[in-house]
């Protein structure tokens, strides 16, 4: 689905991503994991198209994003959906209005049409009815999952997740992560989760792939990814089930 070939991006004279080659497969749900500065959001802004590579490819679908104009770059995004950091919704739309914005926006369905695929999203990820609430009146629990609604509404074959738990409890973040896992049932989409959790990273993922220092040091099964030998690896899931500890505590 997704074909990462030798990418590199500099950002005045600073080599943030170096030499990353991996191949996300279809269908598959692959975490990227590393720490703050690793680069794994720089990778992910490459994946979506809104920064260009210094150097490398990035495919998609068989398309290569670098070769394509801005109009085909946005009918090749038709087929991703974004689920962002701190959700992005617009505060001053209802919650329909926000699952409903892209397909006003880039389709011919008729408003019927529409509020069939919004009511149908919304009762997916779990809050049937809440059209017309106000992003303001919702938990941050709640704002993620109208956010997941939004970016699957054009039912996308691929669907991008930045630091889905961000923000959230446990207990929350337990729930996002169940489903984080239904969507890619439910949907059959290739779905890259970046997530500095790897608690998350380990109950979502097929495969892990971690970027420090902005190289790709590792990208495994799950069960292999936790026996690496790699100092980096160990050293990084060590503090991360520490720090999942000490939040649950």
């Amino acid at each position: 689905m997704i074909k990462i070939k030798d990418l590199c991006k500099s950002f005045g004279g600073r080599q943030v991503l170096k030499h990353i080659s991996l191949d996300i497969r279809a269908g598959e749900t692959l975490a990227i994991i590393g720490g703050s500065g690793s680069g794994k959001s720089t990778l992910l802004k490459l994946l979506i198209g809104l920064e260009k590579p210094t150097s490398g490819e990035i495919c998609l679908m068989g398309q290569s994003m670098s070769e394509l104009k801005e109009r085909e770059l946005d009918k090749l995004r038709m087929n991703m959906g974004m689920v962002f950091q701190y959700s992005a919704l617009f505060d001053s739309m209802t919650v329909g209005d926000n699952v409903a914005f892209g397909l006003r926006e880039h389709t011919d369905f008729s408003e019927e049409q529409i509020q069939r695929i919004v009511a149908e999203k919304l009762a997916q990820v779990g809050l049937p009815g809440i059209e017309k609430a106000m992003p303001g009146e919702l938990s941050g629990g709640m704002k993620k999952r109208v956010g997941l609604a939004r970016a699957i509404a054009f039912d996308p074959k691929v669907i991008f997740y930045d630091e889905p738990s961000s923000g959230l409890d446990p207990i929350m973040t337990a729930k996002i992560d169940e489903l984080i896992i239904e969507t890619q049932k439910k949907q059959q989409a290739t779905s890259v989760v970046v997530t500095h959790d790897m608690v998350s990273a380990c109950m979502i993922a097929d495969r892990i792939a971690m970027i420090y220092e902005g190289e790709l040091i590792a990208a495994d099964t799950v069960e292999n990814f936790r026996k690496s030998e790699d100092a980096r690896v160990q050293s990084f899931l060590q503090r991360m089930y520490i720090g999942r500890e000490k939040t649950t505590v």
